[in-house]
C-alpha cells in the first residue's frame, strides 16, 4: 500500500520488530502442518512378527495334537507277540534252518524281586513313575545327538518302549514315532503304572529267543524269576540295551562291555537310594550259564544262524528285535556242497581222532573255519564247532584268540605299499637281508626294549626276507615290523580287512607277531584281499533278506583298492614259497598251486594256517578251550602230538577241504605282478667258495667287480650255510615267552646292520650257524608266532 492512500478496514500496520518472511518459505511453513503418522519402533514390530507367529504356531500344534489324540487309537497286540520263525537257506535255496520259536511265559509284577524291578528302572528308565507318559525334551535331545553323529538314540520313556514292543514294531519311521508318542499318552490315562511295568518286563527281548523277565531268568541263570538276586536282576537289565552283545557266553571278547554296563545299573541302583552302598561293595558278577539252544539249530545250522543274525544287525540291515520278531526268508552265500566238505574235513583230521578218555588233553580242543570267494567276498563255507547244541560259542566269529604268525604277511605288505627301508637303507623285497639270531634286540625303536624269542630259541644268522617267512622267524618280522613303522603295519591290517576295533591290535613291534584277538571270518577276509590282487571288499553273508515278499537292501559290497596289485601279489610270491619249502608243506595236499602262513598263539592256546588259491581263501584254528570253565588252555599233548601247530591239523584240514571244494574246477595259476627286487635270485653257483669255511678272505677277481652290486642287493645264498629245513607241521615260528629288557648280552645283544651286507670272514662271532635244536620234552611256553 503506497504511502498516500489510506488504510483497508481490518488492516493492521506491519509490526516493524518482526522479521519479515521470505515469500518462497511460506509454502513449506503450511506443509509443516500437515507432518504423516510417526511408524512404531523396528523393535515393536519383530515382536509382533514373533508373537503372531507363536500363536500362529501353537494353534497349528494344538489342531495337530488333538486330531492325532482323536484319530489314533490303541490297537490290538502286534504280531511280535505271536512271532514267527525265520527260515534260512543255503544258497540254491535248500533250507538250513527254521528258527524264531518264541520263548514267553507271562509272570505278575508282584512276582519279580522289587531289587530286580529296581534294576530294570535304573537302566531303562529311573523317573517312570514320576514322569509324564513322554518326554518331548528327551526326545528332541535323542534327535538332535543322532543327527550329530553321537549314534542312533531313543529318548523313549519306559511306557513307549512299551507301546512299541507290544501294540507296534521296531522300525525306524516317523509315522511309527508318531504312533507311539499318541498311544503311550492314552495308554498312560487309562492303565496304571504298575500295569504298564508289568506289560513292560513281559514284552521286552533279553537275547537267546527270551521274551520277558521269566523267560530271561530261566534261559540265563535256569531259575524263576522270583528267585533272582540283585546282582542277576542287574545283569539281566542290561541286556535289554543290547541283549546279544552283553551275552558274555556268546560272545565272550564283549564281556568288559558287560560288565561296565552291569555296574552302570547297580551304581544306578545306588543314585537312586534303592542300593545300599554296602551291599553295592558286595555284589559280585553273576557269570549266566551256558546256553541251551534247541535241537532244531544243532550241528553247524546254530553256529549259521548266530552268524548270519550277528551280520544282519552289525551292518544295520535290520535290528535284532525286529529280526527276533520273525517272518524273515534269508538266503545266505553258503554253498551246501563246499559246507558238507568242511565238515568232513575236520571231522577226518581232528574230530575222528580225539580221545578225551585216554588223553584229557583232547577235551579242549575246538576247531573254527571259514572260506570267502575272493572276487566277490561271499563267504561260501563255515565251521562253528563241533556242534551248536553242545558248543555255543561260534569258534568262527569269536575274537579271543592270538593269530600268532599269520600276522606276519600284513608286516611284509605294509613294507612293499609304504616303499619302507632297513635300517640302513635298503628297501624291503623278498630278497632282502635280515639277522634272524634269536633274542637279538630290535634296532631302531624308541620304546621298551624288545627281542622276541625264535621258535625253540633257533638262531638264524642272516637270511632273506623270503626264507625268513618260511621258517616264521620272529626276529625278522620284529625288526621289519619297526623298519615299516608299527603303525603303518596296523593301517595296512586294517586297510585288508582287520576290523579297526580288533583286540591288541596295538602299534608296536610284537604285532608282528601276531598278539592281536581277530576271527576267523576276519582273517579269511584280510586274506582274499591278498587273493585278490590287493582289492578288498567286506564279506558278505547274505544274498537276500525278505519278509512277505519285500526286499530289505543289503550293504553295499562294492570293493575297493586296500594296497596297491604289486604289494599284495609280491605277499603272494612269499606266501607259495611257505607251501612249497616252508612250515606249510601240508597245504599241498590240495594239489594246486596255494599261497599260505602257519600261525602258534601263545604258549600254543591256538594253531592257525591262513590260505589262498587264486579261487577260495580259507582260514582254520585249532583252539584250546576248558569246556567247564571257560578258560583258554594250551595244546601241548592234543591229539596224541606232542605240539599242535599251524602246519600240523590246521593245513591238513585247509588242504582236504581246498581239494574237495575245488573238485571239478580246473586248477588255476596265480597271476602275479610283482614289486621290483622280489624275482627269486638265481641258483648259486657250486663253484663259488663259502665264506663260512675261511676261503672267502680273498675275493675273487669276479666278486671284486660285483661287490658293489653285492653292497646294494645282499650277499647270495652260498653267503652262509643254509638251515637244515625243520620239519614241517612241528615248528611255525613260536618261540619261548618274548621277553623285554634293558642291558645285552651275548644271545640278546643288538645287531648294528640288520639286512643285506658284505660276507663276514671265518672270524666273525656269528659266521657258525648251528642247526635248530628239537623242542626237550616237555614243550617250552612260547608267544605268538609260527
Amino acid at each position: 500500500m503506497s504511502d498516500g492512500q489510506p488504510p483497508r478496514p481490518g488492516w493492521k500496520p506491519k509490526d516493524p520488530t518482526v522479521p519479515t518472511r521470505p515469500p518462497h518459505a511460506t509454502a513449506p511453513a503450511k506443509a509443516a502442518t500437515k507432518a504423516p503418522p510417526r511408524r512404531p519402533p523396528r523393535r515393536r514390530r519383530v515382536l509382533r512378527t514373533l508373537l503372531g507367529t507363536f500363536l500362529l504356531g501353537t494353534l497349528l500344534l494344538t489342531g495337530a495334537f488333538l486330531a492325532g489324540y482323536l484319530l489314533v487309537h490303541i490297537p490290538p497286540a502286534n504280531s511280535a507277540a505271536t512271532a514267527q520263525s525265520n527260515i534260512y537257506l543255503y544258497r540254491d535255496g535248500t533250507q538250513i534252518a527254521r528258527d524264531g520259536e518264541v520263548n514267553r511265559e507271562n509272570i505278575r509284577l508282584d512276582q519279580v524281586p522289587h531289587s530286580v524291578q529296581h534294576a530294570v528302572l535304573a537302566a531303562e528308565d529311573r523317573d517312570f513313575y514320576s514322569e509324564r507318559a513322554v518326554d518331548p525334551k528327551a526326545m528332541v535331545r535323542a534327535a538332535w545327538n543322532t543327527l550329530n553323529g553321537k549314534g542312533k538314540q531313543s529318548g523313549s520313556t519306559l511306557t513307549q518302549q512299551y507301546v512299541k514292543n507290544y501294540y507296534l514294531g521296531q522300525e525306524q519311521t516317523v509315522t511309527r514315532k508318531v504312533k507311539e508318542f499318541f498311544i503311550a499318552i492314552k495308554l498312560n490315562r487309562e492303565k496304571s503304572k504298575d500295569e504298564i511295568f508289568e506289560g513292560y518286563l513281559n514284552t521286552s527281548y533279553f537275547g537267546r529267543n527270551a521274551y520277558g523277565i521269566q523267560a530271561a531268568a530261566r534261559a540265563y541263570y535256569g531259575k524263576d524269576a522270583h528267585a533272582l538276586d540283585t546282582a542277576e536282576g542287574a545283569y539281566l537289565a542290561s541286556l535289554l540295551n543290547a541283549p546279544t552283545a552283553y551275552d558274555i557266553a556268546t560272545h565272550p571278547e564283549n564281556r568288559p562291555k558287560a560288565l561296565a554296563r552291569w555296574n552302570y545299573v547297580l551304581d544306578g541302583m545306588v543314585k537312586e537310594k534303592w542300593l545300599s552302598p554296602t551291599a553295592r561293595t558286595a555284589a559280585s558278577f553273576p557269570t549266566p550259564h551256558t546256553a541251551r539252544p534247541t535241537t532244531s539249530l544243532s550241528g553247524q545250522r546254530g553256529y549259521i544262524v548266530q552268524a548270519v543274525e550277528d551280520y544282519l544287525t552289525r551292518t544295520g540291515t535290520i535290528d535284532e528285535k525286529t529280526l527276533a520278531g520273525g517272518g524273515y526268508r534269508i538266503t545266505t552265500t553258503l554253498e551246501r556242497p563246499k559246507q558238507d566238505a568242511f565238515v568232513a574235513a575236520v571231522h577226518e583230521q581232528v574230530t575222528s581222532r580225539l580221545d578225551p578218555a585216554r588223553n584229557p588233553t583232547d577235551r579242549y580242543v575246538r576247531v573254527g573255519g571259514a572260506a570267502v570267494d575272493p572276487a566277490s567276498g561271499r563267504v561260501l563255507a563255515l565251521y562253528g564247532g563241533i556242534d551248536y547244541t553242545r558248543q555255543y560259542v561260534n569258534n568262527a566269529t569269536r575274537r579271543d584268540y592270538q593269530v600268532g604268525s599269520t600276522f606276519k604277511p600284513f608286516v611284509f605288505t605294509a613294507a612293499v605299499e609304504t616303499a619302507a627301508q632297513t635300517q640302513d637303507g635298503r628297501p624291503i623285497t623278498p630278497n632282502t637281508y635280515y639277522d634272524g639270531t634269536n633274542r637279538r634286540l630290535v634296532d631302531g625303536w624308541p620304546g621298551e626294549p624288545y627281542d622276541p624269542a625264535n621258535e625253540d630259541d633257533a638262531s638264524y644268522g642272516d637270511i632273506t626276507v623270503r626264507t625268513a617267512t618260511d621258517q616264521s622267524v620272529n626276529a625278522v618280522y620284529a625288526q621289519m615290523a619297526v623298519d615299516v613303522g608299527p603303525g603303518r603295519v596296523r593301517d595296512t591290517a586294517v586297510a585288508l580287512g582287520l576290523p579297526a576295533t580288533t583286540p591288541d591290535l596295538n602299534a608296536s613291534p610284537s604285532i608282528a607277531l601276531g598278539p592281536a584277538t581277530a576271527s576267523v571270518l576276519d582273517l579269511a577276509e584280510a586274506y582274499a584281499t591278498l587273493a585278490n590282487h590287493g582289492r578288498h571288499g567286506d564279506y558278505t553273508l547274505v544274498d537276500s533278506i525278505s519278509r512277505n515278499g519285500h526286499e530289505l537292501d543289503l550293504p553295499d559290497t562294492e570293493g575297493t583298492q586296500a594296497v596297491t596289485r604289486e604289494a599284495a601279489d609280491t605277499t603272494t610270491a612269499i606266501l607259495r614259497s611257505v607251501v612249497e619249502t616252508g612250515t606249510g608243506t601240508a597245504a599241498r595236499a590240495a594239489g594246486r598251486p596255494a599261497a599260505g602262513k602257519t600261525g602258534t598263539a601263545e604258549e600254543d592256546r591256538a594253531a592257525w594256517f591262513a590260505g589262498y588259491t587264486p579261487d577260495l581263501a580259507t582260514v582254520v584254528t585249532i583252539m584250546g578251550q576248558d569246556p567247564d570253565t571257560g578258560e583258554q588252555k594250551s595244546l601241548y599233548g592234543a591229539l596224541g602230538m606232542a605240539r599242535v601247530n599251524g602246519g600240523g591239523p590246521p593245513a591238513e584240514i585247509w588242504a582236504q577241504f581246498t581239494r574237495e571244494a575245488l573238485a571239478g574246477t580246473e586248477p588255476r595259476e596265480f597271476e602275479l605282478q610283482l614289486g621290483e627286487g622280489a624275482e627269486e635270485p638265481p641258483a648259486p653257483d657250486a663253484t663259488r667258495p663259502d665264506p663260512a669255511d675261511g676261503r672267502a678272505d680273498e675275493p675273487a677277481e669276479d666278486e671284486e667287480e660285483g661287490a658293489a652290486d653285492e653292497q646294494a642287493q645282499g650277499p647270495q645264498h652260498p653267503a652262509r650255510p643254509r638251515q637244515p629245513p625243520r620239519d614241517p607241521g612241528t615248528q611255525d615260528g613260536a618261540g619261548p615267552a618274548d621277553r623285554t629288557r634293558g642291558g645285552t648280552g651275548t644271545t640278546g645283544s643288538p645287531a648294528t646292520n640288520t639286512d643285506t651286507r658284505p660276507p663276514r670272514t671265518a672270524g666273525s662271532t656269528q659266521d657258525t650257524l648251528q642247526p635248530p635244536q628239537a623242542p626237550p620234552p616237555p614243550p617250552l611256553p612260547a608267544p605268538p608266532g609260527g
